[in-house]
């Protein structure tokens, strides 16, 4: 079985869609949870999909979309130390 949560699942029929619950999100998005529930709040972030009373879970394209979003649109620079 794979334990991953970063990868893509099939069932006999065929790829299902993919699900991240909360630890995967945090840490594709390298958000805090106090953070990331702020922004679902402000309408910054996608709202998960409800599994059960006490579970939730967010669609994998509409995180994949949402970081994708953020990336930067001008040419990338060196990043360059503090320190030096």
């Amino acid at each position: 079985m794979n334990d991953n949560p970063l990868t893509e699942s099939t069932d006999g029929i065929g790829t299902m869609p993919h699900l991240l619950r909360l630890p995967a999100v945090l840490h594709v998005t390298g958000l805090g949870r106090s953070t990331l529930y702020k922004m679902i709040a402000e309408n910054k972030f996608p709202a998960p999909v409800q599994l059960a009373k006490r579970a939730v879970a967010w669609r994998h394209d509409d995180v994949r979309r949402w970081t994708s979003d953020r990336l930067p649109a001008s040419p990338r620079r060196a990043w360059v130390s503090p320190r030096g």
